[in-house]
């Protein structure tokens, strides 16, 4: 398996031995970090697909010796088929090869056999000028006229077609390459799905995003999908049989064959088709989780969150730099109330009172007009405040979720909203793990992917983020602290209440103080555990306490002059692992999100009626999907680039220079390109 594993990924095979051994004792993120001189500098992606393709080939393994012994107990398995089976690393090939041999319910075809048809069957295809002669010979109780027996031969032709595995993949291999899918409506009014109206495309050339969205209009009962081969690929295939296809009775038994080859076939593709939309869908939402949940940190912010509202006023909630709620109002500025008097009174109260500086803003409902008022506030009053705008998708989730509740039992949820819209501004990563990933706004699709399977990557990329960024001890909640390596859910709320009950950790090994958490545990989390003001200066840096002695020596060293190969055989200790060390004493507790685009802050005001085609302005991304960008302007609606306009790699949060090239007034839909 090991050499298998090492040919698909292109890897050596000491490194895929390496990682497999490791892996049995460690986590993915352990090795990757404090490993890396035994794997060859292998990441956190690459593991964890050696560690895929390991349980693959262990289930292919299983799948292998269950079909060898059915075939032998059947007395079936000749000595090409098991070489076969032996020869095949791949699930799908190996459905395909047993498919003539699995056990299933009897067929017709099986019935004539059964009589003893196959004889019969084999006259007529190698003499079918004087085979009808020798019809009354093979009557039988079942079979007892001449068309009962006529029947029971079609039956073995088609069978015997459908199951070819030859046949079987030049159809699949036409119907991918010639193949049209084809879309019409099954009902008479406006849809979100007529653009599929009357479609047709072909196979090879369908879009991902196309195929999930016409699953759902074909399981809304709303669209009715086919797959259509050209007839003369249906030819080409009888041909293959190299029978006679003049005699009316094989051309009828490969026409009921190929019936029920086609639908088979065809099921298949579309499964196919779906299965390869859906690892799209689940790839796009990854990238688009990780870069989100990379959002640099506004940090000693201290925070007037608002969720805006209209009848039911704007919720305040205030946080200090370290995101700890100091206080909630509610305000009316908003239509139909336009309280604006009070309102600012109490804003100004609240920014005065608690030092504030900045304003964070959730950009759904009324949003627009709480920046209206927010704007013209800071100008009246001449306050030296910005504005931000927060994506306020999952607030409301994360608002009634048991996490919220725990963190405030007396608060209203629509305040406890308010700061996770405040939060996600001072620490992105850490409020963002609190909410379900699939309401975060930055999907394709994603409800209509298979469930599991998106769940588990969402997860693997928070755990990824998490690991990568570090977490500070003395401030994590138990849900971020479940996602650092080694970490359980339950270790991670014995870790929040010792902090509670004894105070702040000022070192890394108080861990072992906590009951469950033994040395194998420590071992592998603590090195993603940071201590910022902690009893030694290392305790804030990535470099693991197992390496400490080996920090110490180099510490006093010229980090900018070093042999490495020459310190590496001093020390032993591996060249990748020193490089680690070494560049964590230059740069103790660097979080990577520093380097990415920090978020853009406001002080005036844009509306959507203060566009126009040709306005060039700045934006942030905030949506990346398969046709296109949506970027946040600081309005309610967002802009939006179409994917042909797209010039260069774009991610979430990047700042991108736009220019507006047209607008929909109707629908308040805004087209843009890059500048």
């Amino acid at each position: 398996m090991e050499k298998l594993i090492s040919k698909k990924m292109n890897l050596e095979n000491w490194q895929v031995k390496n990682a497999i051994l490791l892996l049995k004792e460690n986590t993915i993120h352990f090795v990757a970090r404090y490993r890396k001189d035994q794997t060859g500098g292998l990441n956190e992606e690459q593991l964890r697909e050696i560690q895929n393709l390991l349980h693959y080939y262990e289930k292919v393994e299983k799948e292998k010796k269950k079909i060898l012994k059915a075939l032998e107990k059947e007395n079936k398995l000749t000595i090409e088929l098991k070489k076969k089976i032996e020869n095949s690393y791949d699930f799908d090939e190996l459905e395909q090869i047993y498919l003539p041999y699995k056990k299933k319910k009897k067929s017709k075809a099986d019935i004539a056999i059964e009589n003893g048809l196959l004889e019969l069957h084999n006259k007529l295809i190698n003499n079918p000028e004087s085979f009808e002669k020798e019809i009354p010979k093979y009557f039988s109780k079942t079979f007892d006229t001449k068309d009962k027996v006529i029947e029971g031969l079609k039956n073995i032709i088609a069978q015997n077609f459908s199951h070819d595995e030859n046949i079987r993949k030049r159809l699949e291999f036409f119907m991918f390459e010639y193949g049209y899918l084809k879309c019409t409506k099954k009902v008479d009014y406006k849809t979100k799905y007529d653009v599929y109206e009357n479609f047709s495309q072909k196979i090879k050339n369908l879009k991902e995003y196309s195929v999930l969205s016409i699953n759902r209009g074909e399981k809304e009962n709303i669209l009715k999908v086919q797959i259509a081969l050209d007839d003369k690929f249906k030819n080409e295939i009888f041909n293959l049989t190299k029978l006679d296809l003049k005699n009316e009775i094989i051309l009828k038994g490969l026409e009921m064959g190929w019936k029920k080859l086609f639908d088979s076939i065809k099921k298949r593709i579309r499964n196919q088709l779906t299965q390869k939309a859906e690892n799209r869908a689940i790839a796009i939402f990854s990238k688009n989780l990780k870069q989100l949940l990379l959002t640099p940190p506004l940090k000693d912010k201290r925070i007037l969150a608002i969720d805006p509202g209209n009848k039911t006023g704007c919720k305040i909630a205030v946080l200090d730099e370290n995101g700890k709620f100091l206080g909630k109002a509610i305000i009316f500025p908003t239509p139909p109330h336009n309280d604006i008097e009070n309102s600012e009174k109490i804003v100004i109260e609240l920014i005065k009172k608690f030092n504030l500086n900045l304003i964070v803003i959730g950009n759904g409902t009324a949003s627009r007009e709480t920046q209206k008022f927010i704007v013209n506030t800071i100008k009246k009053f001449n306050l030296d405040i910005k504005y931000i705008f927060a994506n306020e998708a999952g607030a409301s989730v994360y608002s009634v979720s048991k996490i919220a509740i725990e963190e405030f039992p007396d608060l209203d949820p629509t305040i406890r909203s308010a700061i996770s819209i405040g939060r996600r501004v001072q620490d992105p990563l850490s409020e963002f793990v609190k909410i379900d990933p699939k309401s975060l706004g930055v999907g394709q699709y994603q409800h209509d992917v298979n469930q599991k399977k998106l769940e588990e990557e969402l997860n693997n990329v928070t755990k990824d983020v998490v690991n990568m960024v570090g977490v500070n001890l003395n401030t994590a909640s138990a849900k971020l602290l479940e996602y650092v390596s080694g970490i359980t859910p339950s270790l991670a709320k014995k870790i929040v209440k010792y902090r509670e009950k004894h105070g702040k950790f000022i070192e890394r090994k108080q861990l072992l103080n906590i009951d469950g958490l033994g040395e194998k545990t420590f071992e592998q989390c603590a090195g993603f555990l940071r201590i910022i003001d902690g009893k030694n200066p290392l305790e804030k840096s990535r470099i693991h306490p197992e390496q400490y002695k080996i920090a110490n020596k180099i510490i006093s060293f010229n980090l900018d002059n070093i042999d490495i190969e020459k310190l590496s055989k001093e020390l032993n200790v591996g060249i990748l692992t020193l490089k680690d060390i070494i560049n964590e004493l230059k740069n103790p507790g660097l979080d990577p999100r520093e380097s990415l685009p920090k978020p853009k802050l406001f002080d005036d005001i844009l509306t959507f009626e203060d566009l126009r085609i040709g306005l060039k302005l700045q934006g942030k991304v905030t949506n990346i999907t398969d046709f296109g960008a949506f970027i946040d302007i600081g309005l309610k609606e967002s802009a939006f680039l179409y994917k042909k306009l797209i010039t260069r790699e774009l991610n979430i949060n990047d700042i991108v220079d736009i220019e507006i090239i047209d607008l929909d007034q109707q629908l308040r839909h805004i087209k843009v390109k890059l500048i």
